[in-house]
């Protein structure tokens, strides 16, 4: 049984750091070889904001953007949320890709690596746990904070951990392939 893993670049804003940190991310995840990988930058996808008239929970979508974001989220079994914190929050395009669908989320469990000044994201992480518990999924309380993380990304772009990052994000996924395992049938009995 391969388990599906969406590993999520929540910001969008121009000149972001989100995709640095979320190629760390994946590298690790392929190393951990327990996930079938893809990555999804909300950049791309460009959700508008909350535009279908129907209550996602019915899951009757109208636009096509709305529908290729529900056939990704519907398709994986578990996901790493990747977030800066703005003003001690989550990015407002990943709340809003979050609130544009309901059934899609239930019953998966989703990890948080966060990155930012002193706290590392840590706010930005206890908002997303609440939002996607709301939503039905498992929000793991195991996460990866990342305080001052822009001293970590090299003159080539890429992030290199330090020791407690690396021990956090090998916990998380340990923890995060054994909900994924545990709800997989929940799901498909649901």
């Amino acid at each position: 049984m391969t388990l599906k893993l969406k590993i999520i670049i929540a910001s969008t804003r121009p000149g972001r750091k989100g995709p640095i940190v979320a190629d760390w991310v994946k590298t690790f995840a392929d190393e951990f070889g327990q996930f079938e990988v893809d990555l999804v930058d909300l950049a791309e996808l460009d959700l508008p904001l909350l535009d279908e008239p129907k209550h996602p929970a019915m899951k009757d979508y109208q636009h096509d953007h709305t529908k290729r974001w529900s056939a990704i989220i519907d398709g994986a079994d578990a996901f790493v949320f990747v977030t800066p914190e703005y003003d001690f929050f989550a990015p407002a395009a990943l709340v809003n890709a979050i609130q544009c669908l309901s059934r899609e989320w239930k019953y998966k469990p989703a990890a948080i690596v966060s990155y930012g000044g002193i706290s590392g994201g840590l706010r930005s992480t206890q908002e997303l746990r609440l939002l996607f518990s709301n939503v039905g999924g498992v929000a793991l309380p195991q996460s990866v904070p990342m305080p001052f993380f822009n001293q970590f990304i090299g003159e080539d772009g890429i992030f290199t951990p330090n020791e407690p990052m690396l021990d956090g994000i090998k916990l998380t996924f340990t923890e995060l392939l054994k909900w994924a395992t545990a709800l997989k049938p929940m799901r498909e009995t649901a």
